[in-house]
C-alpha cells in the first residue's frame, strides 16, 4: 500500500491531529486554524477542509476496524446504569 501522506509537506501526525480535532470537537475552520496558530502550526483553514476531505474516511474507516476488532474498549457503547443511593427507595403507587 502506498503512503497517502506522499504529497504532502506536512507530517503525518499533524495531518492527523488537525482532522481529529475538526471531527471531534464543534470547531469551525477558522477556530481549528487559529488553535494551531497557538500551537506554532501555521495553516489555512483551506488545508484543514483539504486535509479533512482527503484523509478524514481513512480516519473514519480505521476507527471502525479498531472497533470491529475490539481494540477500543468495549466499555465505551455500553449505557451507562443508572445508580441508586442507600436513601432512594422504589415507593409503590397504589
Amino acid at each position: 500500500m502506498k503512503n497517502p501522506f506522499r504529497y504532502f509537506d506536512s507530517s503525518p501526525e499533524v495531518i492527523r491531529l488537525v482532522v481529529m480535532m475538526y471531527v471531534r470537537f464543534p470547531l469551525s475552520l477558522r477556530n481549528v486554524e487559529d488553535l494551531l496558530a497557538e500551537r506554532g502550526i501555521d495553516i489555512c483553514h483551506e488545508t484543514v477542509r483539504l486535509w479533512w476531505n482527503r484523509f478524514g474516511p481513512m480516519f473514519a474507516a480505521e476507527i471502525r476496524r479498531k472497533r470491529v476488532d475490539g481494540s477500543v474498549s468495549p466499555n465505551c457503547r455500553r449505557r451507562p446504569q443508572r445508580l441508586t443511593s442507600a436513601d432512594e427507595e422504589p415507593i409503590p403507587l397504589l
